[in-house]
């Protein structure tokens, strides 16, 4: 088992999908930098987009995203076809000064299937004709599997989708109905099969623990039956309970969540399920098969993390299209605009939507290598470049989560779930508040 310490456990630290975090994000940044950071990327750099649908068709009480739901019928909800006029001019202006080649396309939300399956093929066409996109570049959509139906997928796979992410969260019936989200195991299981049948090569899963009212017996029974569909990947995310910041959250009470040693001992179990069948451990809380690729990158060291999480994209850039979208470049990091009504009126005006963000200086990027390769390969070598961060993670030597030889660090069995607190050494920005604990 492994060790549950509670201090560290819930101690508050950041998800490290960027450096410095979104806690830093200022008014300093904007369209202006945003426009100079695209304009530097080479012809032939490898580049990844991002694109935010900020709409689902039911809003779930746990979510921390930027969304709203769809009123009705969705050809009746005027929203989303203006939505997608703003976005595919967002992808014109973007693309008439980008020269990157294009090495993956991420959709996420939100619920990317809020739009009917036309819409979304009909952006994925724009792309493909507007940005230099590899041949072999990986297109995937998160799915609400709630709002599909026969002819989706197929209609995706279609249009080059190669992967999807459902969004399982848990099989419990008494937890889906606590956290508003209702979806029996034969709709995901529908879902897996007509991804299989339509040639998607790459189904991933998002589970959740530290739900209201889940027991480790309601885990381990929808990690079981979610083996039983044999995702490519998992993700098992730890539930962030932010209700002040969050206010949808406020429907769930706090007295039903699980103690913080049950919410740990949750997080180990997943860990442990899914790697006594076979899975390989990126980081804690993902998992992979072992011939995935995410497995293969993590056992040759080239792993990467971005606002996506784990990734195998080789982008030295990742751009952020749509309402809230998060560009980051190697020099800056900038968030558009988050109100959709603003944005729209930008992105139809032609101009670019980043409002606020944050300049990189030369020692946030290293530290931004070092915090990347602690979370990707559990140990980086730092040599005697960071004394401070070093004497700060004595303790965790002596507690046996890491070992420290000089300025090497490498996470032990038992530090793997204090692996961002490991990482927070090093970030010079910290100030240990806004974020959800650390297991």
């Amino acid at each position: 088992m492994i060790r549950y310490i509670p201090d560290l456990a819930a101690r508050p630290v950041p998800r490290y999908t960027s450096y410095p975090t979104a806690a830093q994000f200022g008014d300093g940044v904007g369209a202006a930098e945003q426009a100079a950071a695209l304009d530097r990327i080479a012809p032939g750099t490898p580049v990844s987009l991002y694109l935010h649908i900020p709409y689902c068709r039911q809003i779930c009480w746990y979510c921390g995203c930027n969304t709203g739901a769809v009123r009705g019928d969705l050809t009746r909800d005027g929203r989303l076809s203006t939505y997608v006029t703003a976005l595919k001019a967002e992808i014109a202006t973007v693309a008439a000064r980008m020269r990157g080649r294009v090495t993956g396309i991420q959709f996420g939300g939100g619920s990317p299937n809020s739009l009917a399956a036309a819409e979304l093929g009909g952006i994925i066409g724009d792309l493909l004709k507007a940005f230099d996109v590899a041949s072999d570049a990986e297109i995937g959509v998160e799915l609400d599997p709630r709002a599909l139906d026969a002819a989706y997928i197929p209609a995706l796979a279609a249009a080059g989708v190669n992967r999807i992410s459902l969004g399982v969260q848990t099989f419990a019936p008494h937890v889906q109905a606590r956290i508003n989200r209702v979806q029996p195991f034969d709709m995901i299981a529908d879902a897996v099969r007509s991804a299989r049948a339509s040639g998607i090569a790459g189904i991933n899963f998002d589970l959740m623990y530290g739900l209201p009212l889940q027991t480790e017996v309601d885990l381990a029974d929808s990690i079981t039956r979610a083996l039983t569909l044999a995702p490519d990947r998992v993700a098992v995310f730890g539930y962030a309970h932010l209700p002040a910041m969050i206010a949808r959250q406020r429907m769930i009470a706090d007295a039903e969540l699980p103690d913080a040693e049950t919410r740990f001992a949750q997080s180990a179990l997943a860990n442990a399920l899914f790697t006594r069948a076979g899975y390989a451990a990126i980081g804690f809380d993902h998992f992979a098969r072992p011939e995935d690729p995410m497995a293969i990158a993590a056992a040759a060291g080239t792993l990467r993390r971005n606002f996506q999480g784990y990734t195998t994209d080789p982008g030295s850039a990742t751009v952020g299209l749509g309402a809230t979208a998060i560009s980051q470049f190697d020099d800056l990091i900038v968030q558009n605009d988050k109100h959709v009504g603003s944005w729209r009126d930008t992105v139809m005006a032609g101009d670019l939507a980043g409002v606020r963000g944050v300049a990189r200086t030369a020692d946030d990027r290293a530290r931004a290598l070092v915090i990347e390769r602690l979370l990707c390969d559990g140990a980086v070598d730092v040599g005697s470049d960071y004394p401070p961060a070093i004497d700060a993670l004595r303790p965790y030597a002596e507690a046996g989560l890491i070992s420290l030889d000089g300025g090497a660090v490498r996470l032990q069995p038992d530090g793997w779930p204090y692996a961002r607190l490991v990482a927070a050494a090093f970030d010079t920005h910290f100030t240990g508040t806004r974020h959800s604990q650390a297991v």
